[in-house]
């Protein structure tokens, strides 16, 4: 059975309006909705407030020193940790994997990583929990690596059933706040106008960010959802492939 791939923004595990706040509420919520669904799944998640302030305060993306190197992986991490033992609480087979450690880039693209290890922890049965960080590059010393390049870079390397988004509102919405059902290639352009980059502090490009990563998966026919993991069951909804308010990106036209 091929995993599913499913990303958590930082928006939902943390409050992002305060700085390295967890939102433990919906971190324990969807951990027990990971383990009810019982499906193969790597799980992204986004930094939140444990990330984007620090990054942003120290100058990651323009200047990166090694202060802002540090602090801004030992937030990602605190997160991380705490997501990765919730879900083992709830009786998840979850192992944090941080990119610092294992991932190196070129001008902020992902130039290698040795993803056969996700795929035989997968194997192995365990759940892989990655996240966004800064990572080593070969030109800028340091890069910003959000969640959402991640799901990316997995995507194209994994043999994924479906990619689930998970964020706080209920998909892309229109000018009325209604969802916008489907989002292709082809009309990405007349959408594009109503999506907005995330409340607070982002370096990663927030919602629009999210659709164009996901666009490029869709052009070479993989399937993604971006859904409100805010809501009780959504996550396990959607792990369940059950229909669901939200956002369907393909590249159907």
């Amino acid at each position: 059975m091929n995993p599913v791939l499913l990303k958590i923004g930082g928006s939902v595990l943390t409050d992002k309006r305060r700085e390295c706040t967890f939102n433990m509420q919906n971190i324990r919520r969807i951990a027990g909705e990971v383990a009810r669904a019982s499906v193969p799944t790597v799980i992204v998640h986004g930094a939140g407030s444990f990330g984007h302030p620090q990054a942003k305060k120290h100058h990651i993306q323009q200047n990166p020193g090694i202060e802002g190197v540090i602090k801004t992986h030992r937030a990602v991490l605190e997160l991380n940790t705490v997501f990765v033992e919730t879900l083992q609480e709830e009786g998840v087979a979850a192992i944090g994997v941080h990119p610092l450690n294992c991932l190196l880039a070129e001008r902020g693209i992902i130039k290698q990583w040795g993803i056969e290890i996700i795929k035989r922890m997968v194997d192995f049965g365990l759940t892989p929990v990655i996240h966004g960080d800064v990572v080593m590059d070969t030109i800028n010393g340091i890069s910003v690596i959000s969640g959402d390049r991640i799901l990316t870079h997995l995507a194209k390397t994994l043999d994924v059933a479906v990619i689930g988004a998970g964020t706080v509102v209920d998909g892309v919405l229109d000018k009325n706040g209604r969802t916008i059902p489907y989002i292709t290639p082809s009309n990405f352009k007349e959408v594009s106008d109503y999506i907005r980059g995330s409340a607070g502090d982002d370096v990663t490009g927030g919602m629009r960010g999210k659709v164009v990563e996901l666009l490029k998966l869709a052009e070479s026919g993989t399937r993604s959802v971006i859904f409100n993991a805010g809501l009780n069951n959504m996550v396990f909804s959607f792990l369940s492939g059950e229909t669901i308010p939200a956002t369907h990106i393909s590249g159907a036209e």
